[in-house]
């Protein structure tokens, strides 16, 4: 008697950090087949089909080892929560992340921010653009990225790198254009506070598009050893984009400049704004990444810049009622 053969289980994708990106990169992994686990410090979520949770602390390589454990592809979406207190708490998370991807024979693909490039000469910037960090989480995100880049070239591990501009998007609290803060004050026709000069252009990243770049970089052999920009959603100034999300509202737009002097002063008591306040030169020049490198290699578009503020406010409107 001939006894039916299983097929292979389809393979497993490992994603650290359940934040603003990480569950999205779930669905996107999940839509195209794959197992996945998704590893936070935090309470589980809801256990779905080929979908399971794990919590603990990733700094401990036996707790790290344990959700690697298996993984043809892990996935560092990792940050700290406190803004104002990275130095300390991001080196040991990202380090635990890639020595675990190391030891479980997986690809590792790292989304990062831009603080490393400092304040390019020009704009937009490409990925050949040299790091030239001009504030302390800027010279900690270089440190990190030559540190990955390393372990590469030294064989340890394969990596790939995505970057992404300021994020915007459903399910994204802490967006610093289209917050739910900002989303309920264009609701009510006020002003939304911004930093430095809401005329100067400024690239945003679409969650979502996040999200599904991340995917192609885990998936595809030409992510491997590069560092990408992913698609680039708004490379217009802010006022334009919150101009944009306002008429869709029905609504006119306005902004509100929170100036420089008020950072500082309130800086000296919160050490939040305090951290805020020395990233704000990424408003105060044109801020725009090249992403053609990403669209070219992969053929993957960022959403359309309606659909994508429509989902982004349909969200928020659902949350609110």
């Amino acid at each position: 008697m001939n006894t039916p053969q299983q097929s292979d289980p389809a393979p497993l994708h490992t994603i650290f950090g359940a934040g603003q990106v990480g569950p999205k990169l779930a669905d996107e992994l999940l839509a195209r087949g794959f197992r996945v686990r998704i590893v936070r410090r935090g309470a589980a979520g809801a256990p779905r089909p080929n979908l399971v949770w794990m919590s603990g602390d990733l700094t401990d390589p036996r707790f790290a080892d344990e959700a690697a454990a298996g993984a043809a592809v892990v996935y560092n979406c990792v940050n700290p929560p406190d803004y104002a207190r990275w130095h300390g708490v991001l080196e040991p998370l990202a380090r635990g992340v890639r020595a675990a991807a190391t030891r479980a024979g997986a690809r590792l693909v790292v989304l990062d921010c831009l603080y490393m490039y400092g304040k390019p000469a020009s704009s937009p910037f490409n990925e050949d653009t040299p790091m030239r960090p001009c504030s302390a989480k800027g010279e900690l995100r270089a440190m990190l990225a030559d540190e990955l880049f390393e372990a590469h070239r030294r064989g340890e591990v394969e990596v790939s790198c995505g970057r992404a501009a300021d994020f915007f998007g459903p399910g994204t609290p802490s967006s610093v254009a289209l917050n739910p803060r900002a989303i309920e004050r264009l609701r009510a026709g006020k002003a939304v506070e911004v930093f430095g000069d809401p005329d100067q252009p400024h690239g945003y990243s679409y969650t979502p598009d996040v999200a599904r770049a991340l995917a192609e970089l885990g998936t595809r052999a030409e992510a491997v050893g590069k560092v990408f920009h992913l698609p680039l959603a708004w490379s217009g100034t802010t006022r334009a984009l919150i101009e944009r999300a306002a008429a869709s509202l029905g609504m006119p737009g306005a902004v509100r400049t929170i100036p420089n002097w008020a950072l500082t002063t309130a800086g000296v008591f919160s050490p939040m704004l305090r951290a805020l306040r020395e990233m704000v030169y990424q408003w105060e020049q044109p801020y725009v990444i090249d992403d053609r490198r990403f669209r070219t290699t992969f053929g993957v578009e960022a959403t359309p810049i309606d659909e994508a503020l429509a989902a982004t406010l349909g969200d928020a409107l659902a949350a609110t009622g």
